[in-house]
């Protein structure tokens, strides 16, 4: 089900709630079986700041939540 959400996702905004409480946002331009994902143009949010990342390779067993923009 979740690799069904990133397969409709490619290439939009989306949300990703990690398990160490950041958020990041951006697009997504690729993913793998395991959930790994590739984020361009991402922002990570935590309590006391937001900042831009640029291009983000994340690995699957990091994420808590998915949301799409």
């Amino acid at each position: 089900m979740p690799l069904a959400l990133l397969e409709k996702s490619l290439d939009k905004r989306i949300s990703l709630l990690l398990k160490d409480s950041r958020v990041l946002e951006g697009k997504l331009t690729g993913f793998d079986d395991y959930m790994n994902m590739v984020l361009e143009d991402t922002e990570e949010t935590t309590v006391e700041q937001k900042k831009r990342l640029g291009t983000v390779v994340l690995r699957g067993n990091n994420v808590v939540s998915i949301s799409t923009l």
